[in-house]
């Protein structure tokens, strides 16, 4: 094996080796689930920036910057507006509501607030997003393995869902806290080595952004060539309000405090980290003028051009990326079909050690599930807009809605229904003949219509 590889596989071993430590903490489903309550500002800081930078803010925003240049900081800058608002607006008071009626999904939340109903249809919805975005997240695995040693896509796709699996089955949420914080550090250790070499190899920002086998608009921030392009991305703020992920994370908080300030701050690292991916790509364009396949732009950037250690660091912290927002998809799954399914509607009277195991199950179903999506996805940014639109107009108006008015379990469900007619209408029907046409801003705005003007029934707030 080759210098690259060797680091990638103890590297793996470290993380394996830490969740199995971990998870002689977890004596319960409070703890898989919630850590317990018991994490404070820097955990949640640590833990939801690690969730935030996956493969989409690196390979995924690298290979967008190869196309379009500097406004593919609109990938990862979306997400930290996103995380901001969750941070000011929702995060809190949801927090509140979490540890008032001992909650521990989104599912909770949304019976809590509506209808048992409505639970069980957004629990669906999220279970078929998550396998997509997961997906996402082990093509990103599988490119780094392609580059560095040759190993085949679909090897590579199962040597990754392997690593992130074992380890988050074992210790859950508050396992996962304590690894995403070594996580952290290798990744953003390893990007503030690599890109200053990086840049200078292509001659520094002004001449890669002056390079004449570069487009126009290579250098403008505001650039874009319609929808998924450019400041457009804006369009994937919703998702990261309501990420029932990051919601759970935020409910793993030991205050609300702790939820405003961890995850706001993530948000401002978040936005400065959205200008690395960009310049990656950016500086990959001017030197590698060639590659085809945008999920190894990022990865061979990394191993060719840069001294053997420090691209193995590169390719690590890559790596630590997909890794680290793999147990946050894994969390999702695993605790929507555990608790919003199986001890919701088929066996209430599951003891806790019953769910407990039903959670680990349901992650490694998960993980079979991220699989096939990856071996049928070709890349990372198709797989994630998937997620990203699904979640937004189906999660974001019920959410928001319920936090901050009256509007009962009917509203939910017209929501809901009406997001989703004009999330598929629009991209199969009317984006083929009007390309500007925003797929997920239309399904939002239907949604919201839908939740304001529905008949009001049963499933009056209960939030407050």
């Amino acid at each position: 094996m080759n210098a690259h590889l060797w680091l990638l596989v103890g590297y793996s071993a470290v993380l394996v080796g830490a969740g199995l430590a971990v998870a002689r903490l977890v004596r319960g489903s409070s703890d898989f689930f919630v850590a317990g309550r018991r994490l404070g500002v820097p955990l949640i800081f640590a833990t939801v920036l690690a969730a935030n930078i996956g493969a989409g803010a690196t390979v995924g925003a690298t290979g967008l910057a190869y196309r379009d240049g500097l406004s593919a900081w609109w990938w990862s800058g979306s997400a930290a507006i996103g995380s901001l608002l969750l941070a000011l607006f929702v995060g809190p008071r949801i927090w509140r509501i979490a540890k008032d009626h001992n909650l521990y999904t989104a599912g909770d939340y949304l019976e809590h607030r509506y209808s048992p109903t409505v639970r069980a249809v957004v629990t669906s919805l999220i279970w078929l997003g998550t396998l997509s975005i997961l997906a996402g997240q082990l093509i990103a695995g599988a490119a780094v393995l392609t580059v560095v040693a040759d190993v085949p896509r679909t090897t590579g796709i199962l040597l990754s869902a392997a690593v992130m699996t074992v380890y988050f089955v074992a210790g859950g949420l508050l396992g996962s806290a304590w690894i995403n914080a070594l996580q952290l550090v290798v990744l953003l250790g390893g990007f503030a080595f690599a890109l200053p070499m990086v840049l200078a190899t292509a001659g520094g920002y002004q001449a890669v952004a002056a390079n004449p086998a570069v487009p126009d608009s290579f250098g403008s921030f505001f650039h874009s060539s319609g929808p998924g392009s450019g400041w457009l991305l804006i369009a994937l703020v919703p998702a990261f309000i309501i990420s029932p992920g990051l919601m759970q994370k935020a409910y793993g908080a030991s205050s609300a405090r702790a939820v405003r300030w961890g995850i706001g701050l993530q948000a401002l690292a978040l936005a400065g980290f959205a200008f690395i991916p960009a310049l990656f790509g950016m500086a990959a364009r001017a030197t590698n003028p060639g590659i085809t396949d945008p999920n190894l732009v990022l990865p061979t950037v990394l191993a060719d051009q840069l001294p053997v250690a420090l691209g193995a660091l590169g390719l690590a912290a890559v790596y630590s990326a997909e890794v680290s927002t793999c147990d946050a998809l894994l969390f999702m799954l695993a605790t929507s079909l555990s608790k919003d399914l199986f001890k919701r509607f088929l066996r209430p009277q599951a003891s806790d050690a019953q769910v407990l195991a039903v959670a680990r199950w349901a992650a490694v179903a998960g993980a079979l599930g991220g699989v096939l999506f990856a071996l049928w996805l070709p890349t990372v940014t198709d797989a994630l807009r998937i997620f990203y639109a699904l979640l937004g107009v189906s999660l974001l108006v019920p959410v928001v809605g319920g936090l901050y008015s009256r509007v009962g379990a009917n509203g939910a469900m017209a929501s809901i229904l009406a997001g989703m007619a004009g999330l598929l209408v629009t991209r199969f029907v009317l984006a083929p003949r009007f390309p500007w046409l925003d797929p997920t801003l239309a399904g939002l705005l239907l949604a919201t219509l839908a939740y304001v003007l529905a008949p009001r029934g049963r499933g009056i707030a209960r939030a407050a």
